[in-house]
């Protein structure tokens, strides 16, 4: 199933939704085919689909639910530049993983909206 967004601050929030949801295919779908996703500090990258699917799955299967939030969205044309902090927490409300993401998303010919690089950025697990 393939899901598509129409406006680039509602992004994460799908995003969020399809992990949540445990749809990796769903996920998949809001990246270019040629996207990356960097993982760490590091500056580590993953490059395509297949690579993404792996870091992906990971996600997924973390428990607790998924919230994200848009710090910011600046568009220039085809372009935006998203930032959001996220939670995973768990049924009792305690955070199991959080941190922050960086995005740079571009517009498609179908008028959608995808992914082109994606950074987590800084997270950590939770105490609680």
């Amino acid at each position: 199933m393939s899901r598509k967004v129409y406006q680039p601050a509602e992004m994460n929030g799908a995003f969020a939704a399809a992990r949540n949801a445990g749809n990796l295919d769903e996920m998949l779908s809001l990246y270019e085919a040629d996207a990356q996703l960097l993982v760490d500090a590091s500056g580590t990258a993953l490059s395509g689909k297949a690579a993404i699917a792996r870091e992906l799955q990971m996600l997924i299967d973390l428990p607790g639910t998924m919230v994200s939030n848009n710090t910011f969205c600046v568009e220039h044309g085809d372009l935006a530049l998203l930032r959001a902090d996220f939670t995973l927490t768990d049924e009792k409300g305690a955070i199991v993983y959080s941190g922050f993401t960086a995005e740079i998303i571009r517009k498609q010919p179908d008028g959608s909206w995808r992914y082109v690089i994606d950074h987590a950025g800084a997270s950590h697990y939770g105490t609680g």
